[in-house]
């Protein structure tokens, strides 16, 4: 068989498994075994390219082992709460990757191009500006939304030395050195930020028609629009305040996707074509999912700047917190015939999710019905809290949508709250100053008894005050969740 055509064949078996391992992630019980599907489908993919002539196979295999070294190394050593700054690093490192296809082919192709750009080959020049546009703006957009995510302190220490002049002098003196700069949630707003963007976009846009009209001769806007894309990535994300991260996270993955995709026109690779389209169309159905979760627009989570200030006055919170031990609260579950839990970043934090699980068990061997209701939004990366209860093996069949279980919460005994606070924060539901108002939430405030596993009264990641912490039937159960989950389990088993 030719050998062109044995690649061929091979994508196309790489891109069924693609989509078949995709569509197998949609069920936690099948998930895992999509994942090795997907994967066996990219290695068919990178074996089939390598069969490709020309290659420098020295160069493919030290980039197979050094990057598979880091991979490996980073994936065993990440904690359960560091994964959604780590899925965002990876969006990165892919938008980084296409942007570099996307340069090294420019220049590689340039000099071909001195005598204008054949009309069959327009569909590459214009896949390289995408590549390296949507790449630049991927990569350093999932960098600060890493940071953000980490709440990275950054310090910046410097002295003003008296030979220095000019304007590097005035700066210096201008910003008083030393600084400390920490990169957290909060949304950074300043005047005329959707202007200053605005315009940046659009110089962008006028240096990719330059690049289209005449790539040999524009590498100067090339490289401006590179810089620009840069400059936007960042600008585009240091809005978004910390309770839209989850949003932010799809987008990315799905610029990631496209600049792939873009990538894959660039060297006409039909798999990467195939597989950034399937990843950049997720990504989008998924931000949509978001959204909608959070019954917010896109444009409003990107442009809205959530969390900072704002016209709106929410009411103040009126009562006092009831305490409760976990001695106290065991004698409520035991009496209890159907307990609902509800995880948050809180149950991420403390690491419970194992004893979350047994402490599910125990209460159905008592004789209750137990189910998890999760929420779209919960955590700080879609499917957060899914895949905290996956990894404590908790039965797919109790996992329950915040819209199946809302209607039956007022006939739940026991609501357990661990550490979710914005997607339980009744304010949503009945406070229009609210910034969070009209957001849907799990109605834990209907449930008979609610218990709160928090470490103390703050608020949550998007900074709004809960009133459910002192509602009549709310009781906080005050310190580290695991612990808290650990002392009811020993109740039972006492």
């Amino acid at each position: 068989m030719d050998k062109t055509i044995l690649i061929e064949l091979s994508y196309i078996v790489s891109a069924v498994l693609f989509i078949y391992g995709i569509k197998m992630l949609g069920s936690v019980d099948t998930a895992r075994r999509g994942n090795r599907i997907s994967a066996l489908g990219m290695f068919i993919a990178v074996v089939a390219t390598l069969l490709v002539q020309g290659m420098q196979y020295q160069y493919i295999v030290a980039g197979v082992i050094v990057g598979g070294t880091i991979g490996t190394v980073a994936a065993l050593r990440i904690q359960m709460t560091s994964m959604p700054e780590f899925v965002a690093l990876f969006n990165g490192t892919g938008g980084l990757a296409s942007l570099l296809v996307g340069w090294a082919n420019y220049q590689a192709r340039m000099d071909g191009w001195s005598e204008g750009v054949p009309e069959e080959e327009l569909i590459s020049v214009v896949a390289i500006f995408l590549a390296v546009l949507i790449g630049g703006v991927t990569f350093t957009g999932s960098l600060i939304a890493c940071g953000k995510l980490a709440e990275i302190p950054w310090h910046i220490e410097s002295r003003l030395k008296k030979s220095e002049t000019g304007l590097v002098a005035l700066l210096l003196k201008a910003v008083r050195w030393p600084v400390k700069l920490t990169l957290d949630s909060k949304p950074v707003m300043y005047k005329g930020q959707q202007i200053v963007n605005s315009v940046l976009f659009a110089l962008v846009l006028v240096c990719g028609a330059a690049f289209v009209y005449d790539p040999a001769g524009m590498y100067l806007p090339f490289l401006l629009s590179l810089v620009l894309a840069l400059v936007l990535g960042v600008l585009f994300t240091i809005p978004i305040g910390g309770a839209d991260m989850p949003v932010i996270i799809s987008l990315l993955n799905s610029y990631s996707g496209l600049a792939a995709c873009a990538a894959g026109f660039v060297i006409s690779n039909t798999v990467l074509i195939v597989s950034g389209s399937l990843v950049g169309a997720s990504g989008i159905i998924l931000t949509k999912i978001m959204c909608k979760a959070m019954n917010r627009s896109l444009a409003n989570v990107l442009f809205s700047g959530f969390g900072s200030t704002t016209t709106k006055t929410a009411k103040s919170v009126q009562g006092e917190a009831k305490p409760i031990t976990a001695e106290d609260a065991y004698y409520v579950l035991e009496a209890a015939s159907s307990v609902v839990f509800v995880p948050g970043y809180g149950m991420a934090m403390a690491q419970a999710q194992h004893a979350v699980r047994e402490l599910g068990d125990l209460l159905q061997e008592n004789g209750a019905e137990v189910k998890y209701a999760v929420h779209p939004v919960a955590g700080r990366m879609p499917g957060h809290m899914n895949v905290l209860l996956a990894e404590a093996n908790v039965p797919y069949e109790q996992l329950v949508e915040m819209d199946d279980i809302n209607p039956i919460m007022e006939t739940v005994d026991v609501a357990i709250v661990i550490g979710a606070n914005d997607v339980v924060n009744p304010a949503a539901r009945e406070d229009e100053g609210s910034p969070i108002y009209g957001m849907p939430i799990i109605n834990v405030d209907y449930a008979k008894t609610v218990f709160v596993l928090k470490r103390s009264m703050r608020a949550g990641f998007a900074g709004v005050d809960n009133p459910l912490f002192v509602a009549e039937n709310t009781r906080m159960l005050f310190g580290d969740a695991k612990r808290s989950v650990e002392a009811l389990v020993s109740g039972f088993k006492s």
